[in-house]
This record gives structure tokens, sequence and C-alpha cells, in this order.
């Protein structure tokens, strides 16, 4: 049975835009529209609604998106057993990350991982702790890199933990500290990362039992970086954000060495393909690598 309409819906609803799917597809924009126009007849009811700035799901469009997402992914296995059956491996594999990942991991993992798998396509879906949950719940993405905890209702492989840093800007009263105590900050200017992406801050405040006051939020976390370089308040960052980067802020220790605890996470009432398990692998073979260089700590609870 042919899937390639289901495909088209897949990457018009993915991408937002019927030109964008067609230029990703390698299709016309017309043989986009045709293939939805004839999934819509054969299911007997639109799926999508088209405007001025793109597409968008209809109530029914959204009850079949879970199914038709279901039928790609078992066919996605389905090719990768298959190949495997014939000596080959092909396939695709989705994984959600985040920006720390996106930058100081992913790079050396999926170098490693085509090495050895050039056949296997790698496609990465960047958002925050939350997206990556909902993504993962929809089947969107295979796995998702995550801090822990998560939902209990996923499979999670801890892989690493990451000190979460107090960072000023040159010059700060406190910059001489060996380490930063949460009553010395509760009354400084905070920057604090957009809604979505400030778990782990928000934990760590939690802990600290201060609400500093927030003045900024931002979507990037180097931005933070750079306005707490410009001296426009502090903030409390993953130290893999500040790895390999010449800033010029100061960057201290909390007091009770607060971390995040990084891992993989899996939905666990969907089958792992093969390429994905060789994926995993591979990801926990490199942060091993790394460790051994380098002195990284396994993930354990805190």
């Amino acid at each position: 049975m042919s899937l390639f309409k289901y495909e088209v819906f897949h990457k018009v609803v993915e991408l937002g835009s019927l030109t964008r799917a067609s230029e990703a597809l390698g299709l016309t924009q017309s043989g986009v529209s045709h293939a939805v126009h004839s999934l819509e007849a054969e299911f007997g009811f639109t799926i999508l609604t088209r405007n001025r700035s793109g597409v968008r799901l209809t109530d029914n469009g959204e009850r079949v998106l879970a199914f038709v997402r279901e039928m790609l992914q078992v066919q996605e296995r389905l090719k990768q057993e298959v190949a495997a059956i014939n000596g080959l491996e092909t396939g695709t594999i989705r994984i959600g990350t985040f920006t720390s990942i996106s930058v100081q991991w992913l790079p050396g993992i999926i170098r490693d991982f085509l090495a050895s798998h050039p056949r296997i396509e790698v496609n990465l879906y960047e958002g925050d702790y939350h997206e990556i949950e909902e993504w993962l719940l929809s089947g969107e993405i295979d796995f998702g890199f995550v801090s822990m905890p998560t939902l209990d209702s996923f499979e999670v492989i801890p892989l690493k933990l990451d000190r979460m840093l107090c960072i000023l800007p040159p010059g700060h009263r406190l910059e001489k500290e060996s380490c930063i105590r949460y009553g010395d900050i509760a009354n400084e200017p905070f920057i604090m990362p957009k809604e979505g992406s400030d778990y782990d801050v928000r934990r760590v405040l939690r802990k600290g039992r201060v609400k500093p006051p927030v003045k900024f939020r931002a979507a990037d976390d180097y931005a933070i970086v750079a306005m707490v370089e410009n001296g426009l308040g502090i903030s409390i960052l993953p130290e893999m954000i500040l790895r390999g980067r010449r800033n010029e802020v100061v960057a201290l220790e909390l007091e009770d060495g607060s971390c995040r605890s990084l891992g993989i996470a899996l939905n666990v009432t969907r089958n792992v393909s093969p390429a994905t398990r060789k994926m995993i692998d591979c990801t926990r073979s490199w942060l091993a690598d790394e460790a051994r260089a380098g002195g990284a700590k396994p993930a354990r609870g805190e």
C-alpha cells in the first residue's frame, strides 16, 4: 500500500505550509495540493484549512493525524527491518533536542554515527523541554533529550550531570566569592529563560528558597549570556552552555552544588526502531569517551 498521500499530509502539518512542504519533498505545489485534496476525498472531510499565513489542521484533521503518524512510523520500522534482513542499513531518526545538546553533543555524536551508518538520515527537532515531551507523546520524534525527571510514562536513560552555575557580569560585587549563596542573590536583577525553557532554573531557585526579581526573559541561552556580559542582570545557566566559548562573565558554583540530570526519553507505548537503538548506543558510547577524556560525571538523581 502506498502511503505517499499520508507522507505529504504529515509534511504539510510539520512545516505549516504547502510551499515549504513541496520544497522539502521535491514536488510542485500543485502536486502537494492534489495529494491533500485526494486524501480529503478519500476520508470524506476536510483535514486542512488554508489562509495567508499557511495552513492549519481542522478538528477532523487533528483526530486523524495521530493515526497517520502511527502508520508512517510502522512503515519506517518495516523499511529498516527489511533493510537489516538484506544486510543493509537505511532509515530516518527524528531526535528532539535543545540548545546546549545541539551545540555541545550532537555534532560529535552524529559525526560518529554517520561514519558507521552512512545510509541512515538524522533529523533534528529543536525545542524546549515541554515541546520535546509533546513531540514524544504525539510520535513526532523517535526519542528526545530531556532534563530529568520527566513524564512517568517515558522510558528514561540517564546520561550525564551538568552543573548549574550562577553567572555574573565582570566587576560584580560577588565575583570574588568561592561560591554563590542563595541569600546573596535574592534581590539581584535576574534574567530568566523563556517559559518552557526555565524548568532547571526555577527548580534551583525553589531549592534555594529565593525569588530574585526577574527583569528580563530571553528565548536563547546565548542571549542571556550576552545580557549578563552587558550588566543587565545575573542568571543561572547550565555549565554546558558556557563550555568552549569566550564568555565575558564570571561563572560560580552554587552553594549546594546544584546540577541538572540529562537523559534520553522514549515513549514506551511505541516500538523503537533498530536505527533509533543504534543512535542511542552511539550517544552513550560517545559520552563515555568524552567522560574518559574530560572526567564528566555520569547521571544520577539529585
